[in-house]
Parts: C-alpha cells; sequence; structure tokens
C-alpha cells in the first residue's frame, strides 16, 4: 500500500524544497530569532497523511491505504552546548516547554503536545542506546489540523526522531527508518482523473484520552480468541483477528462466514466470555482484558470482526481497480469508499452525527464516494471527487457544511482543501 511517509531525505539538503513557501520559512525564522536569539542551523519537515481506506484494522493485522498530504509540520532547530531542550510553538495554543536531556520524563495520562516531541526523541536515544545527549532549541510550525485523523502527532514524533538524529550528526537511511517500526510499503498508483478533498468537520475527538479506542482494541481481540476457539486453535495465543485467518488459511470472504456460524450479533457480557473460552471471570479480567478495559460490560465482537474482514477486504479490492485502472475506474473506488463509511458507521460504531452529514453532503455535490478518515469519533472526511467537478464541489460542500451550519471553523485552508500525494519526511540547512 502507499507508504504514508513517501520516502525520507535525512541526509540534509541545502535549500529548502520548492513547495514550502518562502513567506512561511521566513517567519519561522524571524520568530525563532525572536525567541531564542540566534538563528536555525537546519529544519525538518513531515507531513500529515490521509487514510484512503482501511480504517482500524492495523492493529488487527491488515494492511491501509494512507497517503502523504501536502499539509505538514515542520521544525526550525539549533543544537546548543547545554544539556536543555527547548520546546516551543508558533501557535500560541501550544505553551513553551524546557527539559534536560538526561531526565525525560513522558506522563502517558496527558496528552500535551510536547510529550509527542519527547517521543521521538526518546525513541532515537533507546533505539541506538546513546547516552550524553546534545540539547537542543526548537520551534514547531504546524499546518495539520489537531485532532482529525491527519496523523499531525505522528508527523511531530517523526520530526522529532530526525531532529535528534541531525542534531547528534547522524543519517539514517530509509531502510533502516522502516525497520524501525516493522512495516512494509508498496506503491499503489492513484486515479488521475480525480482528486481526493479533506473537509473537517470540525469535531475533535483526542483517542489518547477516551475510551472508546481502547474497548474497540479489546473487542477485537476477543473476537479473535472466541474464532480461535470455535475452530479449535491454541486461543490464548491469538490476539489479532489476521492470526486466525492466517491459521485457518482461509480468504476474507471465508472468514465473514466463520463469524455468521461462530459468534452471534447481541453484545457479549464478560460472563459469557469466561463461558465461551473456559476461562474464570478472574481470569479474564487479569490475564485477557487491559485495565481501562475490566470493567466494561458489553462486548459486540460480531460486528467488530465483521467490520475488520470487511474493510480488509476493501483494501485489496481498491489496490486492485488501481492497479487494474478500468475505465470506471473512479466509480469503483468510491463505492468501496462509501461501503467502508457505512462500516465504520454501523458495524465499528467510530463515527458521530457530524461526519455523517459531511460524508452525505460531499456525496450530495459530487463525490463518488466519501467516509470518514482516521480514528473517527470526529475529525476529518476524505472523499474522491472527479477533477471536473472540484471547483463547484468544494463551494458547495462549504455552503452546505460550513456557512449554514454557522461552526466555529478553524483557518479556511484547514477545514475544507483539496490534496494529492505529498513529499516524504526531509531534512535542509538554513541557507
Amino acid at each position: 500500500m502507499r507508504s504514508a511517509w513517501r520516502g525520507v531525505t535525512t541526509t540534509p539538503k541545502r535549500s529548502a524544497p520548492s513547495h514550502l513557501p518562502a513567506k512561511r520559512l521566513l517567519k519561522l525564522k524571524e520568530m525563532f530569532y525572536s525567541k531564542f536569539g540566534s538563528i536555525p542551523k537546519f529544519y525538518v519537515r513531515a507531513p500529515g497523511r490521509v487514510n484512503l481506506i482501511g480504517e482500524h484494522i492495523d492493529y488487527c493485522g491488515y494492511s491501509v491505504l494512507p497517503m502523504a498530504v501536502e499539509q505538514d509540520m515542520l521544525i526550525a532547530a539549533e543544537p546548543v552546548k547545554t544539556h536543555t531542550i527547548q520546546l516551543a510553538n508558533t501557535n500560541p495554543l501550544y505553551p513553551d516547554f524546557s527539559t534536560s536531556v538526561n531526565n525525560i520524563q513522558i506522563d502517558k495520562t496527558k496528552p500535551l503536545w510536547h510529550n509527542y516531541f519527547l517521543c521521538g526523541f526518546k525513541g532515537i536515544q533507546e533505539h541506538f542506546g546513546l547516552s550524553n545527549l546534545t540539547g537542543m532549541n526548537c520551534l514547531v510550525d504546524g499546518n495539520i489540523p489537531p485532532s482529525s485523523g491527519l496523523s499531525s502527532s505522528s508527523a511531530l514524533v517523526c520530526c522529532a526522531g530526525l531532529v535528534t538524529l541531525t542534531a547528534l550528526g547522524m543519517n539514517l537511511s530509509k531502510a533502516k527508518l522502516i525497520e524501525f517500526s516493522p512495516l512494509r510499503a508498496t506503491n499503489v498508483k492513484l486515479p488521475s482523473g480525480a482528486v481526493f478533498v479533506i473537509a473537517n468537520s470540525c469535531v475533535e475527538m483526542n483517542k489518547a484520552a477516551t475510551s472508546h479506542f481502547n474497548i474497540r482494541v479489546m473487542e477485537c481481540r476477543l473476537a479473535a480468541k472466541l474464532l480461535a476457539k470455535n475452530k479449535g486453535l491454541l486461543w490464548g495465543e491469538v490476539l489479532r483477528l489476521e492470526e486466525v485467518q492466517a491459521k485457518l488459511g482461509v480468504s476474507l470472504e471465508e472468514m465473514l462466514l466463520v463469524i455468521e456460524d461462530a459468534l452471534h450479533p447481541e453484545p457479549y457480557n464478560p460472563e459469557e466470555i469466561c463461558s465461551c473460552l473456559g476461562i474464570s471471570l478472574e481470569k479474564l479480567r487479569t490475564q485477557i482484558l487491559s485495565p481501562n478495559t475490566q470493567d466494561v460490560l458489553i462486548f459486540k465482537l460480531y460486528q467488530r470482526a465483521k467490520h475488520v474482514y470487511s474493510e480488509a477486504a476493501r483494501v485489496l479490492q481498491f489496490k486492485k481497480i488501481c492497479e487494474e485502472a478500468p475505465d470506471n475506474m473512479v466509480q469503483l473506488l468510491g463505492e468501496l469508499m462509501n461501503q467502508s463509511h457505512v462500516s465504520c458507521r454501523d458495524m465499528y460504531e467510530c463515527s458521530c452525527p457530524e461526519l455523517d452529514q459531511l460524508v452525505d453532503i460531499c456525496r450530495k455535490f459530487g463525490a463518488q464516494g466519501s467516509r470518514l478518515t482516521g480514528a473517527g469519533w470526529g475529525g476529518c472526511t476524505v472523499s474522491i471527487v472527479p477533477a471536473d467537478k472540484l471547483p463547484s464541489f468544494l463551494a458547495n460542500v462549504h455552503e452546505a457544511y460550513y456557512q449554514r451550519n454557522a461552526r466555529s471553523l478553524p483557518p479556511e485552508k484547514q477545514s475544507l482543501f483539496a490534496t494529492k500525494p505529498g513529499g516524504g519526511a526531509l531534512v535542509f540547512l538554513e541557507a
């Protein structure tokens, strides 16, 4: 599938890439000088990404199809001789932060912006076994809408890792970066006669601070165990739905039939799960459930498994259509995106009324397909729109969703925009 980061350049370039506006860089440089009294030595850029299809199936073991977007996270940086990291943000909503490089503390209970930078820094430190790290001054500038499903936090973590490597004078090959998180990436050629449009519902849902996401992950794990037990597999070792399919050696379509036979649509309570697995309630709570799901009273295993297997099949169908490029390619891809949204809404229950309304509006005004993207429960939709309909589509959606509902909007360009595959992460020097 298309890699979220289309490539990584860690050997610093001598000048800024052409797609970065000179005005933005100048403003960043001036603010850096105002904040730290010096000019940056280098800049690091990492793009956001939009998931075209394949929602909530990656942690179940299946491929997804993300695309890097033009919106990005940009950091101006300067190594310093002290052992202090000083972080600032061009957005006044995010306060300054400083800490010693020898005492990195990440509070996992609070999704504060600087913790994402510290994760990237600490990840490099631990991966390479580094000590005696240098301090640095960093100014962060991002134009990816936060909590929108466009991976602003992932872009910041990626940037922080590259800042740390560059400050230490280290290079990291693209292959090594992929090994850093064991991923495989396959390029997918997208249709030339259509564009992908991102629309922000203006509803924010921080998945790091909610139970919805954690419950879905556990429901998928429990569904995998019950399916494995039903089919005579060693269910205790099974953690992901993909493992069940692999052990049975059947297709995704056949797994959908297995679900019908092995699971029932009515929600399961903990006692029934224990009965199915032949274990005690104590063992379920202490050895299988996570601390934040031990008090959950119902689990919708049938619905979650049905979404995962059908969505995984849609990803493969999407890829196949892109490869074969039939004349009605855009229509076929749109139909898969529409099916994906219905499944996210009805089977995985990760949509919200605003997202559903926005999807309907996008389809009404010319999108061949439209769906929520990202974790859901807020954030953005992604729509595939024929290129010749783009101007009217943007105007009509803006009026119908944003103006008519008098929503509290983020900056206009962050609310509704067409995007094309963006460049990968890179480092470049101060000119």
